[in-house]
């Protein structure tokens, strides 16, 4: 099957190879091909991907902290357990990967595109996310705490159940938004409320 998104130009491909818990702090990557390489357990501390395309990589339980993968396309890649903290991930594109258990603490992911991605198992705290493409996500019992999700695209996204306290909503069409049983603050609700078409008033 062909890859749904076109990768960025690549001038070097490292295809499978084992790094297994390979610890990749302080590297820079620019504009490489990652195929079938087996990354669990790396760990990186300020490395930096940039313009790199990771295709049926494997990143299961991998550690990553102030790491920037900037303008990257991830295909068919896993995020099992991963961790990511404080990491840049400007304009990267997600295709066909699997999030099970993912874990994202601060760190910019503005303009990022993950339609119909399934993170419903993932938790996302202080994230970044303005103007994401998360047309069809599935965030269902998904926590996106704290998180900046203002002019992001959510067309037909399902948040039920998901644990949206203190996110950011402005400017987000709800209207083709699953809601039911999302978990959020008092000032979200008036948001959303008022999206609506509602006319709030204390009185």
């Amino acid at each position: 099957m062909p890859d749904r998104v076109a990768a960025p130009l690549t001038t070097s491909t490292v295809r499978g190879e084992d790094w297994y818990a390979r610890d990749l702090s302080g590297e820079t990557f620019e504009q490489v091909a990652f195929v079938d390489v087996d990354m669990t357990e790396v760990q990186s501390t300020g490395a930096v991907f940039d313009g790199c395309t990771f295709r049926n990589v494997k990143l299961n339980a991998s550690v990553h902290t102030d790491t920037a993968f900037s303008n990257c396309t991830f295909n068919g890649v896993t995020f099992f357990d991963v961790r990511l903290e404080r990491c840049k991930l400007i304009g990267s594109v997600f295709d066909r990967c699997s999030f099970e258990i993912m874990r994202v603490d601060g760190g910019n992911w503005s303009f990022v595109e993950l339609p119909a991605a399934d993170l419903r198992s993932a938790t996302l705290r202080g994230v970044r996310l303005r103007e994401a493409d998360l047309t069809g996500a599935k965030l269902e019992g998904s926590t996106v705490r704290d998180c900046d999700l203002a002019a992001a695209t959510l067309h037909r996204a399902d948040l039920t159940g998901c644990d949206l306290r203190g996110s950011d909503l402005v400017g987000i069409d709800l209207s083709t938004v699953t809601l039911r049983g999302a978990v959020v603050n008092l000032p979200q609700a008036v948001v959303i409320v008022e999206a609506m078409g509602l006319d709030v008033r204390v009185d």
